[in-house]
């Protein structure tokens, strides 16, 4: 029999009041690189909505694996917001979960690019190859990083092995041309990310959620692929460390919208970024390319994601279209254990409890995906709310 989407359930050693997550949605609201007070008040909504949990993103664990500015990474001063916000959503009833990641040859901000191999983004920037004594660092900078979560009443961290971030990238045979011990056969590429596992694992003991945001493939010529993406998720499966894995696809680098579905946002993301000279020019060359046309329909990557229900017995968190209470009951009669909404949240916050409640079975996104470029100025729904200012004010 499905599992009730609207009644408790357990994330590893978290108690959750459903299986509806807030999936992770770049905020842009952390200008100072720490917790705003904005930042608390866009998570309290969705605590008071009625989501099981909600996942602050993106928490750097590095200043270079920032991908955008007005995002916080780890560092002592970020300790007491990270508290702050934590306290605030647990007062509403719900769960935290950070989105912990570094972002390799993602991003919009001055910074030493990094990947797995020597090449260059679409946008023409160049990115260097990180060093096994790199690699051990990153390792290390997870580790603390979710050490900080855990010591700030964090209930969850979601690693970021997609999107096409530092991860992400040496899984792909697309990026990842490497002849050293992370680089060639499906083992070896996984290498890095099983790593960090233990590593996170190390520092919070069994009292926090692990979960992972993973890939099922990239979505471009040359990327990984589902066959891959299922082994890969066999190998960190039998870590016995994860408590979920969360499914996605696309990314960042290339092809932005197998990740997101519906209309491409080109004009609008190219006045958000402003991006001066060169860099300009070659995002407008690239905009086609980044932000192409697929149609949207609900439940968008059940077709990939079933393949990792039929190969995995841990528990599986859904994304992608999840919009109305009949995706989020096929995702359990399918045996998803949780489900993830992003943009259907950002215009109706309390969503989830209307549907709860039988107020509502569906949420009134158009799936514009207008609400991507706001991430530069604080997201929303820009349709119900033009100006960041309308929503809140950054501080």
């Amino acid at each position: 029999m499905p599992a009730d989407p609207f009644g408790p359930a357990r994330l590893g050693p978290v108690q959750l009041r459903n299986r509806v997550l807030k999936a992770a949605t770049f905020e842009g609201m952390s200008p100072a690189n720490v917790v705003s007070g904005s930042l608390v008040d866009f998570h309290r909504r969705f605590a008071a909505g009625g989501v099981a949990m909600t996942t602050v993103s993106y928490v750097a664990v590095s200043p270079d694996g920032r991908g955008a500015p007005n995002e916080i990474y780890i560092h002592k001063a970020a300790a007491d917001g990270l508290s702050r916000i934590a306290d605030a959503v647990h007062a509403e009833g719900a769960a935290i979960s950070a989105q912990l990641g570094h972002a390799g040859a993602v991003g919009t901000i001055r910074k030493r690019y990094l990947g797995p191999s020597a090449t260059r983004t679409i946008a023409g920037t160049r990115v260097h190859e990180i060093s096994p004594a790199g690699i051990d660092a990153v390792v290390g900078d997870f580790g603390r990083g979710a050490r900080m979560l855990a010591d700030a009443g964090f209930d969850a961290v979601e690693l970021h092995f997609g999107h096409h971030y530092l991860v992400s990238a040496f899984l792909s045979p697309k990026w990842n041309r490497r002849t050293d011990e992370y680089g060639g056969p499906v083992a070896n590429r996984a290498r890095l990310p099983i790593r960090i596992l233990h590593a996170v694992r190390g520092q919070v003991g069994t009292a926090m959620a692990v979960t992972a945001k993973l890939n099922m493939a990239d979505g471009i010529r040359g990327g990984l692929q589902v066959g891959d993406s299922v082994e890969i998720a066999r190998l960190l499966a039998a870590e016995g460390i994860l408590d979920a894995i969360e499914l996605s696809a696309g990314g960042s680098q290339a092809n932005q919208m197998f990740m997101f579905r519906g209309d491409p946002p080109r004009k609008e993301m190219m006045a958000a970024l402003a991006l001066p000279g060169v860099q300009g020019i070659g995002f407008r060359l690239a905009s086609r390319m980044l932000f192409r046309s697929y149609p949207y329909q609900d439940a968008y990557l059940l077709p990939l994601a079933r393949q990792f229900r039929a190969a995995l017995s841990l528990p599986l968190i859904l994304l992608g279209g999840i919009t109305s209470v009949a995706s989020i009951e096929l995702a359990m009669a399918e045996g998803f254990d949780f489900v993830a909404m992003g943009r259907a949240l950002l215009r109706e916050p309390d969503l989830v409890a209307r549907m709860a409640a039988g107020s509502a079975s569906a949420g009134t996104c158009v799936h514009c995906n207008k609400c991507i470029p706001s991430i530069y100025s604080g997201t929303r729904c820009v349709l119900d709310h033009p100006d960041p200012l309308s929503v809140i004010a950054l501080r």
